[in-house]
């Protein structure tokens, strides 16, 4: 009966680990790890070329918009705009005096018209006493025809007058108009230097911290050359890296907490890169609760962001030695047998502590 029947191994019920398999709805979370970073970040530039004069503040310093981080020193820049002030100066004057010269012309040309206005109601009175007279017969015809070619002569010079006047006017707007935009280019010129000076002064532009500072005090530098970077330290967001296999089953707005060393944030994915590095996706988190007091630029967080729910799902608490997303072999009991029977089971993701079989 030994020799002929089958052999099964017994052991007792304190040598074995039992794993309890549970069932029923799990939320799924795709945990990612990542960092804080600034939602709002500008980068210093210069905006001519000069030499670093003075540094005010070294990375780690808190800022304002107004603060200035450090100087640099351009003296050509500085004679260029002294010069290029001299010359507004200059055509402003002479545009105020084209003015009034012009002023005086049309004056002059007001009173050459009234005096032929003058001279031609003369030679209209001229012509209507000689035609009154002309009908009483005191007036020799000679005497009319003389007053109406004085009319005649004086409403052809007014005519042509008028018309030299409204020709005048015209050039006289042009000639106006082209100084007044040669004044208005002089100016941009000078308000561009004498914003490029103000910019020797580099500010920080935004509230945060200066992050780097890329210049060393007598450092010459060209136009554009990068000084360094300041972020926001209050409205930060945070970059989550997501497996691959998880990328697509994350649609935006989804919840999601954030852990750090000191406290739990709240927020939703507002942008998912769709370039795969390495295995991960970049999701990026709009952070929605108050920050702990250890949430700053760069601080790395775990976190957990929300996929799905699985109604009827069968799962187990994650224990050593099993790995998410592997096969394994174990020895499977069911509740009414005493009897173990091994199988291999396919292992899911891995959601806050519960791994899916």
């Amino acid at each position: 009966y030994l020799a002929q029947s089958e052999h099964v191994p017994t052991v007792t019920s304190h040598d074995v680990t039992l794993l309890d398999v549970e069932r029923g709805k799990v939320d799924i979370f795709s945990q990612a790890f990542g960092e804080l970073f600034s939602a709002e970040e500008r980068m210093l530039t210069s905006q001519a070329s000069g030499k670093v004069s003075a540094i005010y503040l070294r990375p780690g310093a808190e800022v304002t918009p107004d603060t200035v981080i450090l100087s640099l020193a351009n003296p050509e820049l500085t004679q260029a705009y002294q010069s290029a002030l001299g010359e507004f100066n200059s055509r402003k004057a002479q545009l105020e005096s084209f003015e009034l010269e012009q002023q005086n012309e049309l004056l002059d040309y007001r009173g050459r018209i009234a005096d032929i206005e003058a001279a031609l109601e003369r030679a209209e009175l001229d012509l209507q006493v000689n035609t009154e007279l002309s009908e009483r017969g005191v007036s020799a015809r000679l005497e009319i025809l003389r007053a109406e070619l004085s009319v005649n002569q004086e409403s052809k010079k007014l005519d042509f007058e008028k018309q030299k006047y409204q020709h005048f006017t015209k050039v006289q707007a042009f000639q106006l108009k082209q100084r007044q935009i040669e004044l208005e280019q002089q100016n941009q010129q000078v308000a561009l230097l004498r914003q490029q000076l103000d910019d020797m002064e580099v500010k920080a532009g935004i509230h945060g911290t200066l992050q780097s500072l890329d210049v060393e005090l007598g450092e010459s530098l060209p136009q554009g050359a990068a000084l360094g970077r300041v972020g926001s330290d209050k409205n930060l967001l945070a970059r989550l890296r997501v497996p691959q296999h998880q990328a697509d089953q994350i649609t935006l707005g989804s919840p999601v907490e954030l852990a750090t060393r000191k406290g739990r944030i709240a927020g939703t994915v507002n942008r998912i890169e769709s370039v795969v590095t390495n295995g991960v996706v970049l999701a990026e988190v709009t952070l929605s609760s108050e920050l702990p007091s250890d949430a700053r630029p760069l601080a790395p967080v775990t976190g957990q962001i929300f996929m799905q729910t699985m109604d009827d799902a069968l799962y187990v608490k994650q224990t050593a030695g099993l790995r998410p997303l592997s096969e394994i072999e174990r020895f499977v009991l069911a509740d009414d047998s005493e009897q173990a029977i091994k199988r291999k089971i396919q292992l899911g993701d891995l959601t806050q502590g519960k791994i899916i079989i």
